[in-house]
């Protein structure tokens, strides 16, 4: 029997009902392209092959990915099933899709904001995103009034929602806290004007977060991006915080 290895952050999930969830919460089709990350003991797998016509699946560990070869050995002659063994980080869409593409994958908790990341801001975007995450990551990205870097650099590219909350018992081993599936959709750079502007939004998010406990206004001028006047032309009270300012305001500030 496999064994889930602490150092990937391995929790596999065990119920074929909540992969079936997930893969409606991914409004997949029968033509649709999907790239699924660390597919683990292949629950999720056998389901989003009964749904689409290709999955490429990426795992980096070698014994789960050995299993997954002779498990889905048929679907591997037929084409419908690509299996990858190694890091999802120096995963290119590029060389392996030739048209759009979704993602469905239960990821390791740890590299939530770096797959977020890299997939929103990937060359070749995504057409959506379906992640099994922490349910606090899923509801302070869906559902929080509050802003963090995470949250904006997500609706700055796409629409979040939070489809449904998985408990922890659905797991093994058992996380320590309850999941949630957090689905991203209408992916775009339809908010930038230009690839500047969208490196200034990044930039002004991260300085304006660098430092909680001050405001906006000292984090942006310490950080030599924006001075109290830039800020007051756009309605920016003096004692506001980073969380406080909703998306238009940071693109707005980004294209000043």
């Amino acid at each position: 029997m496999v064994r889930a290895k602490k150092s990937l952050g391995q929790n596999f999930l065990m119920h074929e009902a909540t992969a079936a969830r997930i893969a409606g919460a991914a409004g997949l089709t029968d033509s649709d392209a999907v790239l699924e990350i660390g597919p683990g003991t292949g629950m999720l797998t056998r389901v989003l092959l009964a749904h689409v016509a290709k999955v490429i699946a990426v795992e980096a560990d070698r014994e789960l990915a050995a299993s997954l070869a002779e498990t889905f050995a048929c679907e591997r002659e037929e084409g419908k099933f690509v299996l990858i063994e190694g890091d999802i980080r120096a995963f290119d869409p590029t060389e392996h899709f030739s048209g759009p593409y979704k993602i469905v994958a239960n990821i390791p908790y740890y590299l939530t904001g770096e797959l977020m990341r890299r997939f929103l801001e990937a060359r070749m975007q995504p057409e959506s995103i379906t992640f099994l995450v922490q349910k606090e990551v899923a509801e302070r990205i869906a559902r929080s009034k509050k802003g963090s870097v995470l949250s904006l650099s997500v609706k700055a590219f796409g629409t979040p929602r939070y489809a449904f909350t998985v408990p922890r018992g659905a797991f093994k081993p058992s996380p320590k806290v309850d999941s949630a599936v957090l689905t991203i959709t209408h992916i775009s750079r339809d908010a930038f004007d230009t690839p500047a502007q969208e490196a200034r939004f990044f930039a002004l998010i991260h300085a304006g977060f660098s430092h909680k406990r001050k405001l906006l206004a000292s984090n942006l001028q310490e950080a030599g991006l924006l001075g109290r006047d830039t800020l007051a032309s756009h309605g920016i009270p003096m004692n506001a915080r980073a969380e406080d300012l909703p998306l238009d305001a940071w693109l707005a500030l980004a294209g000043a």
